[in-house]
């Protein structure tokens, strides 16, 4: 079964960073957008095996994400 959480990917002064507005303390960063998407997968589940592993329930999924258009 897969869950599906939203990702925030931000560009920093060197790299990017990543993380879910919906798992607290889970992060991570990357030299490019697909790395660092990547790499944010990978610890997405490692997070959420390790709060498995110690009985912690496992965030549901509730943020959304969207896009407004104004004009410039």
């Amino acid at each position: 079964m897969a869950i599906k959480y939203s990702v925030v990917i931000e560009r920093a002064s060197t790299n990017y960073c990543a993380y879910s507005p919906d798992v607290d303390g889970c992060i991570s960063v990357g030299d490019t957008v697909d790395e660092t998407r990547r790499n944010f997968a990978e610890a997405l589940k490692l997070h959420l095996d390790g709060l498995r592993e110690r009985g912690y329930p496992v965030p549901e999924p509730t943020a959304t994400v969207d896009y407004v258009e104004i004009a410039a």
